[in-house]
């Protein structure tokens, strides 16, 4: 368990690196020309004194509230460790939101300045200035902004700055972070610096075969989530804390992040479920594709047995895997697994995952790869992580027990309660929304879960996500939308039901993978009016449903269902920046294909 910090803040993180190593690679930065170029301890402490001189000559003063609105990239990294060597508090808002979004938070924190990244987020901005009369300034990146600060700033003592950063304590506040508002809108949720020092040490130390280097071989991680979710802020941090080199990727795409992991070279990654369900479903088409679709499955198959086999043997209930099943793993690590490591960097080993449920066939699978995947839960509310897999006895299809320093605790509504010194201290300015969810100390979550007999938490559902069908019949509808989404060509997946007689579902397709599928039957690219009703593409759907229907009680089971001619976007407002179904938003857009599932 990490030690509670007693002094100081996050920024001394940058100074005391820089102090005792400052010639070691701290970050990888890439340049216009697309190649990755190297930052030492030294050269990032200097450029965030650089910009702290340059704050405090542009007015920013201790305590004020600063939002950045970015994609994930190095220039973020370096403004968070400068706000905070300041004493500043940072305010991350999403790149993708909208106008009335960013007034709302930008109201609500009383920020009085802001770092955009290009025209069309200062135009976000612009377009509700007049509303927000504590803002003075904005800076963007792309126009010179940086620059244009460190050159302000030249003129500033550095003592200046070592006199704000020595004020700051590990009880100031570091950042208001924005609940991503699934339902109704975002809260502030406050995070101080010992929150955020406390949950990426324990991260550290209890996983340090993740953050660890070995001789030669430099720990590294590259940062694709959006820096906005407390998610990728907590890897900013560990990593920084961990002496891990860092790497930004500014896009969540499988497509736009794969060339970036072959040439960033990762050790290590944090992601969401979709992005390995990218991985192996590009693997499973490259192979179909090439004639090998048999031995790719086959070599699943064995990655299964054998990470399953691995895992009794972590808990006692096996002997680990048969010489003959070792064999044959072997063989397949030659042919197929290295494959897929090599198309991630070949130095991947762990990954984390997080943001919402991972089906437990696909961690063993990449597990039997060669890349431990330690799947874990926590929220804004928990500063990431309450609890994770254990890197020697990883129960895959839970979420793992709860990270050191941290209890969990089932109410008798099956509500997910957390104990720890990460939980936030409060909602900025909404004294009743924190009443209603702290309680002496413990955070009352909202999510659903249990608990096995050695303290592995599931969740099962999230209390306002429950249906209740006209018959009386409660359902959690996550399970099985994760069940039909397992499915090669399905994308998305809703489940309706509230208040009706049976349960229901939307699908979307993963168009890539649709027309992969069609190319095998040598079957023409189909439009999305085509798609919908498609004979062969419905059957197909059948079977992911069917399937996702076994592990359910009939009253639970998915009776209809409708594919959608296009997919649920966040630029559409039906998915939040993390990828989460906004659920509301969907059966309001869709209330008439939801109708007509019911007539």
């Amino acid at each position: 368990m990490a030690a509670a910090p007693r002094a100081g803040g996050l920024a001394d993180t940058v100074f005391d690196y820089a102090e005792e190593d400052p010639h070691r690679i701290a970050l990888g930065r890439k340049g216009a020309d697309g190649a990755w170029h190297d930052v030492t301890a030294g050269t990032f402490r200097d450029e965030v004194l650089a910009l702290a001189k340059g704050l405090i000559a542009d007015g920013v003063r201790f305590g004020d509230r600063v939002a950045l609105m970015s994609r994930t990239r190095y220039e973020w990294t370096l403004f968070d460790l400068a706000l905070w060597t300041v004493g500043a508090q940072s305010v991350p808002v999403y790149p993708t939101s909208s106008a009335e979004q960013v007034l709302w938070m930008l109201h609500d924190a009383e920020v009085t300045a802001v770092m955009v990244e290009h025209e069309d987020h200062a135009m976000t901005v612009g377009s509700v200035i007049d509303r927000l009369p504590r803002l003075k300034r904005l800076w963007q990146l792309d126009a010179g902004a940086l620059a244009e600060l460190v050159a302000a700033g030249a003129r500033i003592d550095d003592e200046v700055v070592h006199r704000h950063r020595r004020a700051v304590t590990p009880d100031s506040v570091a950042t208001v972070i924005y609940t991503s508002g699934t339902t109704g809108r975002p809260k502030g949720c406050v995070i101080t610096h010992a929150g955020f020092m406390f949950e990426a040490d324990t991260m550290v130390g209890r996983w340090h075969p993740v953050f660890r280097s070995r001789p030669g071989d430099e720990a590294a991680t590259l940062l694709f989530l959006p820096l906005a979710h407390v998610f990728g802020r907590m890897v900013e941090v560990a990593a920084l804390r961990g002496r891990v080199k860092l790497g930004h990727q500014p896009e969540l795409s499988a497509r736009a992040l794969m060339p970036d992991l072959v040439s960033f070279r990762p050790t290590f990654f944090l992601a969401v479920p979709y992005i390995f369900e990218k991985v192996f479903d590009a693997a499973r088409r490259k192979a179909e594709t090439e004639g090998r679709a048999g031995p790719f499955d086959k070599a699943v198959e064995v990655a299964v047995k054998y990470a399953e086999a691995m895992e009794e043997r972590a808990f006692g209930t096996g002997p680990g895997p048969s010489a003959g099943l070792r064999m044959q793993h072997q063989f397949f690590d030659k042919v197929v697994y290295r494959k897929i490591r090599e198309a991630m960097g070949g130095r991947v080993r762990h990954a984390m995952s997080g943001g919402s449920g991972m089906e437990r066939r696909l961690g063993l699978f990449f597990a039997g790869a060669g890349i431990a995947v330690f799947e874990g839960y926590g929220l804004t509310e928990t500063t990431a992580a309450a609890t994770a897999n254990p890197p020697e006895r990883t129960r895959y299809g839970t979420v793992g027990r709860p990270i050191p320093g941290t209890t969990v605790h089932i109410a008798r509504d099956g509500e997910v309660w957390v104990h720890g010194a990460h939980v936030f201290s409060r909602y900025l300015g909404d004294p009743r929304a924190t009443d209603e969810v702290l309680r002496d100390g413990w955070l009352a979550t909202g999510d659903l879960g249990s608990l096995d007999a050695d303290g592995y938490l599931t969740i099962t559902g999230r209390k306002k996500e429950i249906l209740v069908t006209s018959g009386g019949k409660s359902v959690a509808p996550g399970g099985l939308e994760e069940r039909v989404r397992a499915h090669p060509l399905v994308a998305q997946c809703i489940v309706v039901g509230d208040d009706r007689p049976y349960i229901a579902a939307l699908v979307t397709v993963d168009q890539e993978a649709v027309e992969h599928w069609l190319a095998m039957q040598g079957r023409p690219v189909l439009s999305p009016a085509q798609l919908v009703r498609d004979p062969g593409l419905e059957t197909e759907v059948r079977r992911a449903v069917v399937a996702a229907n076994t592990a359910v009680s009939q009253a639970e089971s998915i009776r209809t269902f409708r594919i959608l001619a296009h997919r649920f976007t966040e630029e559409h407002g039906l998915l939040t920046p993390s990828l989460k179904l906004k659920r509301k938003a969907i059966e309001t857009a869709y209330a008439a294909e939801i109708d007509a599932l019911y007539h």
